[in-house]
């Protein structure tokens, strides 16, 4: 069974909002106002090339098609060319290469999804869609890149839910000189336990 692997830019007061910019938030691209260093880029790098899918709300995934497509090293190869999924209930086509459109029942189409043979099905942003998989326990490995923030506003990661999750934490790495961290923490249901 391949694993969902959610890895998102937070703040240290949980917010995911606008990491880049490109949402044209008001504090939107505060990621980039640090430096995660070579150790934070192959971090990234290394964990696309252990996945050969990205599950994609359609924020995320419209912000990702208007930027990776122009974009020419090995890192936008990989993007560009893996299999996308992006759940929208209104999103009427996906053109960017390799996509593809989940509707319907969004949870039950995942699971079939994560029973098929493969890699790591790899989540970015997709606030909505995170909160869904969590609700559902459809998420194996979370990996957080903190970033040494408190911006006070913006959407959280984590939201109000009904459904707590226990996780382990597995690997803790400071990246780059200013303070970024990756934490990354395995769902403990997903280890067998309780």
């Amino acid at each position: 069974m391949r694993k969902i692997v959610v890895s998102e830019f937070v703040t240290l007061d949980g917010v995911m909002e606008d990491p880049g910019g490109s949402e044209g938030t008001e504090r939107g691209g505060w990621a980039f106002r640090f430096n995660r260093g070579s150790e934070g880029d192959k971090f990234k790098f290394d964990e696309l090339v252990a996945s050969d899918a990205l599950l994609l709300g359609r924020t995320t995934y419209q912000a990702f098609a208007g930027a990776w497509p122009s974009r020419t090293d090995e890192f936008a190869d990989k993007m560009n060319n893996i299999a996308k999924y992006v759940v929208s209930t209104t999103l009427e086509k996906a053109d960017w290469t390799n996509s593809h459109i989940i509707k319907g029942n969004i949870a039950e189409e995942i699971s079939k999804l994560k029973n098929q043979p493969g890699m790591d099905i790899l989540v970015a942003g997709s606030g909505q869609l995170v909160d869904m998989l969590i609700e559902n326990q459809l998420i194996d490995e979370y990996r957080l890149m903190v970033f040494p923030l408190i911006l006070r506003r913006g959407k959280r990661l984590f939201k109000d839910g009904t459904v707590g999750v226990p996780l382990r934490l597995v690997e803790v790495k400071s990246v780059g000189s200013e303070g970024v961290v990756v934490l990354t923490y395995l769902a403990k249901e997903k280890m067998g336990e309780k």
